[in-house]
């Protein structure tokens, strides 16, 4: 069966949007040894839609940094299933646009795959947390205290508290922290 993975970048005052981070070539580094190692990636539209054509159009420049390309390139080697109830294809060939309830295709999805299964954005990963389906947390929290933006599990309501196992934490020169949880 396979293990759902949810990773997340988070300000210390818990913002998790993606323009308030802190840029760092160790940290994409991180995340692209993450993205070389799962066989799938899950996403909500928002995210997708932040993910390409921009990663797909970094892949192709070469005035692009190193750190970035190979991101890029991890990034469009993968598989990805796209949960939408407003869009029925896109611009990746390797994008699966699926409708049908999130519970039952994701459940589908790990016992067909023996391998990690990545989740990233905010609004899908909270429902799976809220359904008890993530099996593994990457979060990394940056430096920064930030004063606004959106926060992570808004308006979910989860029906008993998680009680999670550090497995692993990782410091980066930029002061990042990067910590691995897993469900027990």
């Amino acid at each position: 069966m396979g293990n759902l993975v949810y990773a997340i970048n988070l300000t210390l005052d818990g913002c998790c949007d993606h323009t308030k981070g802190v840029p760092d070539d160790a940290l994409l580094d991180y995340y692209t040894r993450l993205l070389r190692g799962v066989d799938l990636l899950l996403y909500g539209r928002k995210t997708y839609e932040l993910m390409v054509p921009y990663w797909p159009d970094v892949a192709k420049n070469p005035d692009e940094t190193k750190a970035d390309r190979d991101f890029a390139e991890a990034f469009v080697s993968k598989r990805k299933i796209v949960f939408s109830r407003t869009i029925e294809n896109g611009e990746d060939q390797s994008a699966k646009f699926v409708r049908t309830n999130l519970r039952d295709e994701v459940l589908h999805l790990k016992k067909k795959h023996s391998g990690d299964i990545l989740a990233g954005g905010v609004d899908i990963p909270s429902q799976l947390i809220e359904l008890g389906l993530v099996d593994e947390y990457r979060v990394v929290i940056m430096p920064v205290v930030v004063g606004e933006g959106r926060r992570l599990m808004e308006g979910v309501s989860l029906p008993q508290k998680l009680q999670l196992k550090l497995a692993e934490a990782k410091t980066f020169k930029s002061g990042s922290i990067a910590l691995r949880y897993l469900k027990q």
